[in-house]
């Protein structure tokens, strides 16, 4: 494809990304029309169909899907290029897309607005949920995940430290309910006769679910959700015991944790890149903050 054919590529990029003609035509500064030509011309010179049309906004098709995963990352190579030309390679502009799980964003909150007041010119996105964001397919330019090391083969994981989990309640669910008791010798906790809220996720390999699963009766589960932050404001709310992050119930003064962490329930985390943009300017910079951020969390 010829090199005078980015506009049309560049235009259905950003209808992939953001789903709507509209939404494309604001962001390039261009009239609705003009997006319309430019998928039509490219599908029609490709001969196939990038996106499915439907009244809330465009899908990308597979073939979208694979245009997206490249013109994601020349748009982000272009994006340097210019920097340099211009003699601003070192700074760091534009927009950085960086996913998360929900209960992660209070931990790395801080140290995202401490960056943005070093690069006021940058837009962050912040992108949370369960669903594992394709770095492939340019949906995120950085990922913090926590569990098992990352393994696709087109990304590069750096280790951000570990996640300290324990079970948490709050003062007036252990008035009502009291403490669990700890059988000796080994020192275990016995909860018979307490409530309890869990991931609705069976499959879920994070440690101290499949800890709850092998350990707590399903009779004792009176609550499941989800999404993380749900559990959370069951937890705040008085519905049960449940697993909290130590680093996301520290601002919540009416929890009591109920045993102290063990080191299988603790996640490691992941700082996760694709090899294709790990070494773009704003990337780089900012995952060096990060890790040097993440020497100060302390009891995460």
């Amino acid at each position: 494809m010829q090199v005078d054919n980015w506009d049309e590529i560049r235009t259905a990029y950003h209808v992939a990304r953001l789903g709507t003609v509209s939404g494309a035509a604001e962001v390039l500064g261009v009239h609705h029309a003009t997006v319309i030509r430019h998928i039509d011309a490219l599908e029609a010179r490709l001969g196939a169909k990038l996106f499915q049309r439907h009244p809330r906004g465009y899908t990308a098709t597979e073939a979208g899907i694979d245009l997206l995963k490249v013109a994601q990352t020349t748009d982000d190579q272009f994006s340097q290029l210019a920097g340099r030309i211009r003699g601003r390679g070192e700074a760091v502009t534009g927009e950085l897309i960086v996913t998360t799980l929900t209960a992660l964003a209070p931990l790395i909150m801080p140290s995202v607005v401490k960056f943005q007041d070093e690069h006021p010119d940058l837009m962050v996105r912040i992108l949370t949920g369960e669903r594992l964001f394709r770095l492939e397919y340019g949906e995120a330019h950085v990922a913090i995940r926590a569990g098992t090391s990352p393994q696709e083969p087109d990304n590069i994981a750096q280790s951000l430290g570990v996640q300290i989990v324990t079970l948490y309640a709050t003062k007036a669910y252990v008035a009502a309910h009291g403490m669990p008791k700890h059988v000796m010798p080994k020192g275990e906790a016995d909860f018979t006769g307490h409530r309890f809220v869990s991931q609705d996720n069976e499959a879920s390999r994070a440690p101290f679910d499949r800890w709850l699963r092998e350990t707590i009766p399903a009779e004792q589960i009176i609550l499941r959700a989800s999404e993380q932050s749900v559990l959370q404001d069951a937890i705040l709310a008085g519905a049960g015991i449940g697993f909290m992050a130590q680093a996301a119930a520290r601002p919540h003064a009416d929890l009591v944790p109920l045993m102290a962490p063990r080191d299988d329930w603790a996640a490691p985390l992941w700082l996760v890149t694709h090899v294709d943009l790990h070494r773009t300017m704003k990337v780089q910079t900012f995952t060096s903050f990060l890790k040097e951020e993440a020497k100060n969390w302390n009891d995460i």
